[in-house]
C-alpha cells in the first residue's frame, strides 16, 4: 500500500510538471482547453441545437400563416437552396409552408403568435450564454435587455429569407455565392456577439470569432448541399417524417458545435497579447453604457452640507 501511494504521488507530480511545462511552452493551447471546458462545448452545442429546432418550426408556421405569399415563396426557396432539398422532403416542405395557411392562422391567432415570439427568445438566451462564457464575461455584467433577443430573432429570420439569392451569387453561381455568403455571415456574427453581450465586449475583439464562425458555417453550407438531400430523403423513406426530424437535428448539433468552437477560439485568440495589441482590450473599461447614459449624481459640496 505504501509503495502504491508513493507511485501515485510521483505520477501526480510528473503530470503536474508536464502540465506546467505545456502551459509555459504552449499558453494559447492550454488557455483554449481551459476555456472550452468552461464553455462545455458539447452541452452548449446540444442545447443551442435543440432550442434552434424548437424555435424554427413554430416560426416557420407563423410566417406561413401571417406572411404574404411572396414571403412564403422566398422562405421555401431559401430553405431549398440552403439544404439542396429534392424529392419527397422538398414536396413535404411545400406542403407544410404553402398549404392550409388560413386554417393555421385561425388556429394560432394573435395571442398564439405572441407566445411563439416570446418562447423563441430561448435560442437567443442560449446563444448569449455561449458568448458570455467564451469571453469569460461575468454574469452580472452581461445582462441584456429582452428586446435584444427579439431583435436578434427578427434579423436572423430576415437573413434566412435572403439566403437563396446570396448563396446563388444573385444568379452568378457559387463562384460569387460562396464569398458573398462568407462576408455576410462574418458581419452577422460580428453583430450577433456585440448585441447579445450588451456591448460589454468591444467591436474589434469580436472579429476573430465572427470570422472563424463564418468560415466554419460557409464550409458546412457547401457540404450541406451535398450531404443533406441524400440523408433526408433516405431517412424519410426508411422512417417517415420522424427520420427527417432526427437527421435535421443531428445536422444542427454539428452546426452549433462549430459555432461554439469558433466563437470560443476567437475569444481566446482575441485576448492573447500578440493579437490584443492590435485589437485592443476585450472588455469595456469603466462604467457600462447604461451607467454612462445615467451617471450618478455628484456628492454634495462642503458648502451645501
Amino acid at each position: 500500500m505504501a509503495r502504491w501511494r508513493a507511485w501515485s504521488h510521483a505520477l501526480d507530480a510528473r503530470l503536474r510538471l508536464r502540465l506546467a511545462e505545456a502551459h509555459t511552452r504552449f499558453p494559447v493551447i492550454t488557455r483554449l482547453i481551459s476555456r472550452m471546458h468552461a464553455v462545455n462545448i458539447l452541452d452548449a452545442a446540444t442545447r443551442l441545437a435543440a432550442q434552434s429546432f424548437l424555435t424554427a418550426i413554430p416560426l416557420f408556421f407563423l410566417i406561413a400563416s401571417f406572411a404574404p405569399s411572396s414571403v412564403r415563396n422566398q422562405l421555401v426557396s431559401s430553405l431549398r437552396t440552403v439544404f439542396g432539398l429534392t424529392g419527397a422532403v422538398n414536396a413535404q416542405l411545400d406542403q407544410l409552408l404553402q398549404s392550409h395557411t388560413g386554417g393555421v392562422r385561425d388556429t394560432i391567432g394573435v395571442v398564439g403568435a405572441l407566445m411563439v415570439l416570446i418562447s423563441a427568445t430561448a435560442v437567443s438566451r442560449a446563444l448569449q450564454r455561449l458568448c458570455r462564457r467564451a469571453f469569460a464575461v461575468p454574469k452580472a455584467a452581461s445582462k441584456v435587455a429582452p428586446w435584444r433577443w427579439l431583435v436578434w430573432i427578427a434579423v436572423w429570420m430576415l437573413a434566412l429569407l435572403v439566403q437563396g439569392p446570396l448563396r446563388n451569387g444573385f444568379g452568378a453561381g457559387l463562384w460569387l455565392g460562396i464569398p458573398v455568403t462568407a462576408i455576410s455571415l462574418t458581419l452577422l456574427w460580428w453583430w450577433t456577439q456585440h448585441l447579445l453581450l450588451g456591448g460589454r465586449v468591444r467591436w474589434l475583439p469580436l472579429l476573430p470569432g465572427a470570422f472563424l464562425t463564418a468560415a466554419a458555417l460557409t464550409a458546412l453550407s457547401v457540404s450541406a448541399r451535398i450531404y443533406m438531400p441524400r440523408a433526408l430523403n433516405r431517412s424519410m423513406a426508411e422512417y417517415g417524417s420522424l427520420g427527417s426530424v432526427f437527421t435535421m437535428l443531428s445536422w444542427l448539433i454539428v452546426v452549433c458545435a462549430a459555432i461554439a468552437v469558433a466563437i470560443t477560439v476567437g475569444a481566446v485568440l482575441a485576448q492573447e497579447p500578440w493579437l490584443a495589441r492590435h485589437l485592443g482590450p476585450s472588455m469595456e473599461e469603466g462604467p457600462s453604457p447604461r451607467d454612462r447614459a445615467h451617471p450618478p449624481e455628484p456628492p454634495p459640496s462642503p458648502d451645501n452640507v
